[in-house]
This record gives C-alpha cells, structure tokens and sequence, in this order.
C-alpha cells in the first residue's frame, strides 16, 4: 500500500531559529515573510502591547495576529492552501512585557534588569488552517548569574542581542551568563517543540 506523502506547512517567521527548530522534528516547511518598516517593525502585524497588558495574554494574542496574517496572505500571493504556524517570544519580568531591543541602549537596559535574577519567557505558538485556529503558551523560568557592565559590552559587540527577546540568545554566547533554566529549552530559543507538535497532530498534520 502506498505511504502517504509527507505534506507541507507555512512558518509564518523570519527568525532561522523556528526554522531550525521545525527541521528538528521533521517539519517539512515554507517561510512566509511579513513585510517590516525601516524602524524594523512589522507591517503586517502590530506587535504593540495594549496598556497593562498580562505578558502571558500578549504573547498569545501577537501569535494569533501573525498566524492570522499569515493566512490572509496566502490568495494574495496566489499561494497553495496549506497550515499556517507562528510564534512569538516575550520576557516578563516583574509583570513587564520586554520583546526585543530597538537598539543597543535597549540592550543594556534589559540586561541589567535581569542581572543576577529570575524571568519568565513565554513564546505562544499557533496554528490555522483557515477555518480553524488553534494555540499553545510555553512559559519557562530563567535565572541569569549577576552581569558586570564589561560582561553587557563584550556581549552586546557579539552582535547577537539585537533581534532577540530579551535582548539574549540562550544558544549562543549568553548560555554562559545563566545558571537555571526551568521549562521548555526550546520554547526559550523562540518555538517550543512540545506545544508546536501536540498542535500539529491536532490538525492530523503527519511528518517524520
């Protein structure tokens, strides 16, 4: 009897880790580009948080926005109709929604503030055929060791803050700064791979 072959989705992203992460798990996939303005914002969807916004209820309400974005675009672009995934990663720390930095000064301040102590990362992910939407809340505890101003300057020349939430990449220099993690490793590099699976097989999306 034949196999059924293996189907395709659209990663509504421009982050390579999501498409790392995706490969990881056997997803066959196509990015999807929103469009950014010059200030590096997004287009397509504001990622603006609404005043006093739970992070927990923002994260998932921008995954939800980009997912939805994501499938309207499809007939403009006189794409085939496939899923549609998509994420987004927020720190919170004291009840505070820090996305990523706008600058380097952005970078130094979000540094500093989680300096010696612990944050939550959330990343949401969702999935949409269309018709039907679905999403999921990966929250992690994450406890960094106390950062000298030489330790911010040196990581922020690395380059590699800058489009991070948090102003930090756990797979890259900064894994050498933090001394707990609890939750999802994955969900903390931007796409938890737990939440992301549980919702495709919802969708009786099959991969390898």
């Amino acid at each position: 009897m034949p196999t059924k072959p293996l189907s395709r989705i659209y990663l509504a992203s421009s982050s390579p880790r999501r498409r790392d992460l995706l490969r990881q798990i056997g997803v066959n996939f196509d990015v999807l580009v929103f469009r950014f303005a010059e200030s590096g914002r997004m287009i397509d969807v504001d990622e603006t948080p609404f005043p006093n916004e739970i992070p927990d209820h923002y994260v998932e309400r921008v995954a939800l926005a980009k997912v939805a974005a994501g499938v309207r675009c499809l007939p403009n672009r006189k794409l085939p109709h496939r899923l549609v995934l998509a994420a987004d990663t927020a720190i919170d720390i004291d009840g505070h929604i820090i996305g990523k930095p706008d600058n380097v000064d952005d970078v130094y301040s979000m540094l500093r503030k989680i300096s010696g102590r612990s944050h939550r990362v959330l990343t949401a992910v969702a999935l949409s055929d269309g018709k039907r939407t679905e999403s999921r809340l990966s929250t992690s505890d994450v406890k960094f060791r106390p950062l000298t101003e030489d330790d911010i300057r040196r990581y922020v020349a690395t380059g590699e803050p800058m489009d991070k939430a948090g102003g930090y990449a756990i797979q890259g220099h900064a894994a050498a700064f933090i001394t707990e993690i609890h939750g999802s490793y994955s969900g903390i590099m931007g796409l938890p791979l737990f939440e992301t699976a549980s919702l495709l097989e919802a969708f009786g999306h099959r991969y390898e």
